[in-house]
Formats: C-alpha cells, structure tokens, sequence
C-alpha cells in the first residue's frame, strides 16, 4: 500500500498495491503493521457497506462528536464516488478546510479520514457501493453534521445533488460560534 498525505494533516489516500495474474488479482487493503506507519494504532470495530442507486446522490457531511469521534477508512467497491472530508478539529492549521478525491472500483483508492473530521459523498455513477470501516461504534447521541453546500466551507460538488436526505439537507449552517471538536 502506497499512503499518499493530502493537505489536511493525518489524513491519506491509500493506493493499493495488487498482484495480478491471469486468475485476476489480489490486493491488502488493511495491514494493522503497515497502518502503524501512519500513526493508526486503533481497532477497527464495524464494518458498513452503502448501496446507493442514482447518480448525483449526495450523503453528508456526517461526523461524531467525542466520545464517539471515529477514525474512518473507505474505499469504493462499484461505481464511482467523489469523497469529501472537511476537518472540524478545534485549532487545527486547516480548520474547516476541506479536501476531496474520486474513489472509484478501478483506482481501488481508499480514504483515510482521521478523528475530527466531517465526511460525505457524492455517487457519480448509478449503483455506486462503498465499504466503510469505523473505530467507534454508531451512537446516533454522538452524531452531527454539516450542511453539505454550507458557504464556508464551498464544497464543489461535481454535479447538481440529488436524493438528499431531509437530515442531511438540513444541518445547520456553521456560524462564528462553531469550535469544532477537540481530539
């Protein structure tokens, strides 16, 4: 596996490295000795798989609050998606910066997003399924959001959203007041 940094500290793209042959291929995508080089000391505890049908369906921005803050890895297993992470860690050099990248079932990139981040998606094929792995549990008591198309951050979405939920359409805006979370 390849750990490519992006702009916002702790988090990384993951290039997968796989071996292929005339069976196909074969490729790690989770190495507990080889996350230890980018400072991953902490169990994975649930697996998710998302399913989403039209294209332009955006999911997010969705993160939880301590004690549930979670590290998140995820990787695009059909279709295609355009991943965006914004970090809300309180003081952090790149607070509400946010940084995005195409995941897709041929790149076999994944995304590591670290504690003190918001994260959503956008399908940009039908069909589109993502693999998630969290740190924390769900506990819907933890959890928040931001508005995915708040201002202050300006996500650039690659297409006009669509099949938003009512939840997530409906996060608050940030104002002067937002912190962040402390990590």
């Amino acid at each position: 596996m390849k750990y490519i940094e992006t702009p916002l500290k702790g988090a990384y793209i993951i290039e997968l490295e796989p071996f292929q042959d005339n069976r196909g291929l074969f490729a790690r995508t989770f190495c507990r000795k080889e996350f230890q080089k980018i400072g991953h000391h902490k169990e994975f505890v649930q697996f998710n798989h998302s399913a989403t049908v039209h294209k332009g369906t955006l999911r997010g921005m969705h993160y939880q609050v301590p004690p549930g803050a979670e590290i998140k890895l995820i990787r695009c297993i059909r279709g295609k998606a355009f991943d965006a992470i914004i970090d809300i860690r309180h003081q952090s050099p790149t607070f509400l910066k946010y940084f995005a990248v195409e995941l897709d079932e041929e790149n076999m990139k994944m995304i590591y997003v670290p504690e003190g981040f918001a994260h959503g998606f956008q399908t940009l094929e039908n069909n589109t399924q993502l693999i998630y792995h969290h740190t924390q549990y769900y506990n819907p008591a933890d959890e928040r959001g931001i508005r995915y198309n708040d201002p202050a951050i300006n996500i650039k979405w690659p297409m006009e959203p669509v099949n938003l939920t009512e939840k997530d359409s409906s996060y608050p805006l940030i104002d002067k007041n937002f912190k962040g979370i402390k990590i």
